[in-house]
């Protein structure tokens, strides 16, 4: 389905791309090794920021919707500016935490309320038939931005054989990122006004009466919260990887592990973008999207599994490419998670609603990580791995959401919006 690329689609685009720069993403468990953090540590650095961002995901969520979608993206901005910075200067797992704080506030103040931004401007402009198409297009573009990321952060590791400058030189897209917010148009904001509180507060408490949308809340909640922690334990396995190869021995291990690392992000995050862009498409050939989700689910949870039975045998190279499947399938879900939680919310109260979705799959990664960590001091990387996918098939049966009864709502939905 073709989508309208106006300016505002670039800017949304830009948004995604800038977003992404994150330099420090496929390096931050090996920083954090490379300070001479254990995996608990980390996990609890994880859970740190997990919690503080679930304390204040629901207030910013309101916030964005009574006073400003713009006003809220731009603090979010400024958040993660402050938290690169202290990573950079001030090298301490204590002061690690007020980063991760800082980092939270970014998330708390960015998650929901830019999807938020974008439902509206489809609803404005009579497009909620494409949000799937629409979304897929724009998370395409932020995978781009990831793929390419690899690329830079592999470079900045390889020149200067350290972790630490990634995190300095994040703070130029994202300086770049503010600017692009602060160009968006007034609309965009919502329709409420600080005079519609106690309408506003009801309709969000209405999220938590409609059984459709709870259980699409859950589903993406708990998978989502499983890839976040999961797939950052790819980073140790790629330094074994590398670090096993006969080839570069010339060099330091850090470089030699962030060529590989940059190789293999930067092909994993090219397919990603295709796989968002092409979301919708893979969902109607799948009937609908919540027998799309429920299969994507199990497929998840088996594939995480096996990245851990590999990871034991020492077959490195097929546990990257479980994790390359893995990173494509969360990339084929994320649009259509935000879809279907979409048709079951009010428009108005659309990034409080995400935000609900952002701060229980916050919650859920402060819990998960401090375990999976725990389990990868142990017992190692390939156990924790198993285990925290086989969790994930138990509770499949609590998120399991109902086709023939979700389908009828979105079609009852979608007729109303044609009236």
């Amino acid at each position: 389905m073709e989508v309208k690329r106006d300016g505002q689609f670039y800017r949304f685009a830009a948004y995604g791309f800038l977003k992404n720069l994150r330099f420090f993403d496929p390096f931050l468990i090996l920083f954090f090794r490379e300070m001479g953090l254990s995996f608990l540590q980390i996990g609890t650095l994880v859970s740190v920021r997990e919690v503080a961002t679930n304390f204040l995901e629901l207030p910013t969520g309101i916030f964005a919707d009574l006073f400003g979608r713009r006003l809220s993206m731009v603090f979010s901005m400024i958040s993660y500016l402050s938290s690169f910075l202290v990573f950079y200067f001030f090298p301490n797992f204590y002061v690690y935490m007020v980063a991760m704080i800082a980092f939270a506030f970014g998330e708390a103040f960015r998650t929901g309320t830019h999807k938020a931004m974008i439902l509206e401007y489809l609803r404005i402009n009579h497009m909620t038939d494409i949000k799937v198409h629409y979304y897929g297009a724009t998370r395409a573009a932020s995978q781009l931005g990831s793929a390419i990321n690899a690329l830079i952060a592999a470079f900045l590791v390889f020149y200067t054989g350290s972790y630490k400058i990634v995190f300095l030189a994040s703070v130029l897209p994202y300086a770049v990122n503010l600017v692009n917010l602060m160009m968006y148009p007034k609309e965009l904001d919502g329709e409420l006004k600080s005079g519609e509180k106690r309408e506003t507060l009801k309709a969000f408490l209405g999220i938590f009466r409609s059984a459709s949308a709870l259980k699409g809340v859950l589903n993406s909640s708990l998978y989502d919260a499983f890839f976040k922690v999961i797939k950052e334990y790819l980073q140790p396995i790629l330094k074994a990887l590398a670090l096993g190869l006969p080839i570069m021995l010339a060099f330091s291990p850090e470089q030699r592990t962030s060529v590989i690392v940059g190789v293999v992000y930067f092909v994993i995050f090219i397919a990603t973008s295709y796989a968002s862009k092409n979301a919708g498409t893979l969902s109607k050939k799948l009937g609908n999207e919540a027998k799309s989700l429920n299969y994507s689910y199990i497929f998840g949870a088996i594939l995480v599994i096996l990245s851990g039975l590999f990871q034991i045998v020492s077959l490195q190279v097929i546990a990257v490419i479980v994790f390359f499947l893995l990173y494509i399938l969360e990339n084929f879900r994320r649009p259509i998670n935000i879809s279907y939680i979409s048709d079951n919310i009010d428009h108005k109260t659309m990034a409080s609603g995400l935000s609900v979705e952002s701060q229980l799959k916050t919650l859920l990664v402060a819990i998960i990580a401090p375990i999976v960590g725990f389990l990868a001091d142990r017992l190692g990387v390939g156990m924790a791995l198993i285990v925290a996918g086989m969790m994930m098939l138990v509770l499949f049966f609590i998120v399991k959401l109902n086709p023939p009864e979700n389908t009828k709502n979105i079609e009852e939905k979608s007729s109303q919006t044609a009236d």
